[in-house]
């Protein structure tokens, strides 16, 4: 009798202890079906997000080659200045 009280214990430890692993990975997998959602959710959202800041950003084109102008126009009056100081007459 107390061999089947043991086993009855041991099997009933065995059932907890798997009914226990089990509700974890269940758990687990509903919290990564939730994140897998919410992936998909934001990345439907921002569908498009890409193309609106190359269309935005395509408008600053004009001022990054006036910039870009204007830097080489004053490299080349430093330089020409640089030029004219080197060569002044004492």
């Amino acid at each position: 009798m107390e061999g089947d009280a043991l086993a009855e214990s041991l099997n009933d430890l065995f059932l907890n202890l798997s009914t226990m692993v089990k509700s974890e990975l269940q758990g687990a997998n509903y919290q990564l079906e939730m994140v897998e959602k919410m992936n998909q959710r934001v990345a439907e959202e921002y569908v498009g997000f890409g193309d609106q800041l190359k269309s935005k950003s395509g408008g600053f084109d004009e001022y990054m080659r006036q910039i870009e102008a204007i830097e080489e126009q004053v490299t080349h009056f430093e330089s020409e200045n640089q030029k004219l100081k080197t060569e002044k007459p004492n």
